[in-house]
């Protein structure tokens, strides 16, 4: 089967063995579509080596067998999935149950295949613990930016976002109208949104050198503010600026409690509710939630659907200063063809 992965800082479509002999508490996916993660996988083809590597954890297809054990979930359903190794840009995925979430048909299978960014965007903003009313600076409106700021603007956060490229501010002013490529602009908008108190969370998903965003940061919380680290950000700051504020410096990984434990992901075993309400696979079905009631839209943030044949192509378009946002690979519909 086809699958796209990463060798020497080249992107090439490779042929690996499709999934055989499903696991307990596994599904067999026929995949439709997979989400690209720019921040996540620019960097590994930048790190990579002469050892492959494939690539993505995000995905949507459709059931077509059951691992024994496995409950809620039927051959022919569609469903959205997250997390490596186990969700790659491949035509076939076996994939734990806790990983996936049913999507609904009303939902667009497009927007679905992001559940991964979905539920990273989700936990940081667990972990920024904003609650009714409470606001939020998304610094990097990058597609993980973009859907961290609907999610926010959602639960009836003010929301305000910078980023330093134009094209991607406009798209976020098409649903919060508090987007900036001024840094000037935003202190501005902080004070008046807070009444000069400064907002409760900074949720930074940049990348590269930290130590000026980050002391920016620091004066654009209120006190006892948090600060959310999501993006590849180094973390230099000042410490005097961090106990004028008894300020909070937080990181959040992933997409909620279970990632990379062998319990939750590989044996399939589900954390009790009463001990772990969001647990990674919860934060996906939030945000196919989401989607299904219309809270949130991804569709008009996919900038390229791209044959998966075609994906060396998609990653050249993510340059410095590049404007594009969501990018997705389509795979074949004909299952039989994928056996190879």
């Amino acid at each position: 089967m086809k699958a796209v992965a990463t060798i020497l800082g080249e992107v090439i479509v490779d042929q690996i063995d499709k999934p055989a002999g499903l696991p307990a508490g596994h599904v067999l996916v026929r995949t439709e579509y997979s989400a690209v993660s720019p921040g996540t996988e620019m960097i590994f083809i930048r790190r990579s080596s002469d050892q492959k590597v494939i690539m993505g954890y995000s995905a949507v297809g459709i059931i077509e067998a059951l691992g024994a054990g496995v409950e809620r979930l039927a051959i022919g359903q569609r469903v959205a999935c997250y997390g490596a190794p186990y969700v790659r840009h491949a035509q076939w995925l076996a994939v734990p149950s806790n990983l996936t979430a049913a999507v609904p048909d009303g939902v667009d299978p497009k927007e679905a295949a992001f559940a991964g960014l979905g539920a990273i965007a989700i936990h940081a903003l667990r972990v920024a613990d904003l609650h009714f009313g409470e606001s939020a600076v998304i610094v990097g409106l990058g597609i993980l930016g973009q859907i961290i700021a609907q999610i926010a603007h959602a639960s009836a956060c003010p929301v305000a976002g910078l980023d330093l490229n134009p094209e991607r501010v406009k798209e976020m002013k098409r649903y919060i109208p508090y987007a900036y490529d001024s840094q000037e602009l935003l202190e501005e908008r902080i004070q008046l949104m807070t009444g000069g108190h400064g907002v409760d969370s900074v949720i930074l998903c940049a990348s590269g050198p930290g130590e000026e965003l980050m002391n920016a940061s620091m004066g654009w919380i209120r006190d006892k503010g948090k600060i959310v680290m999501v993006g590849d950000l180094s973390m230099s700051y000042s410490r005097e600026a961090m106990f004028g504020k008894e300020a909070q410096v937080l990181i959040s990984r992933a997409g909620g409690p279970g990632r990379y434990e062998t319990d939750y992901e590989l044996r399939n075993t589900d954390y009790p509710i009463g001990f772990v309400r969001w647990t990674e696979g919860r934060n996906i079905a939030e945000y196919i939630r989401l989607l299904a009631e219309g809270r949130i839209t991804v569709k008009p943030l996919i900038s390229h659907v791209i044959p998966v044949d075609e994906a060396g192509k998609a990653y050249e378009r993510y340059g410095p200063g590049s404007a594009t946002l969501g990018t997705i690979f389509k795979y074949d519909d004909d299952p039989v063809g994928a056996e190879a």
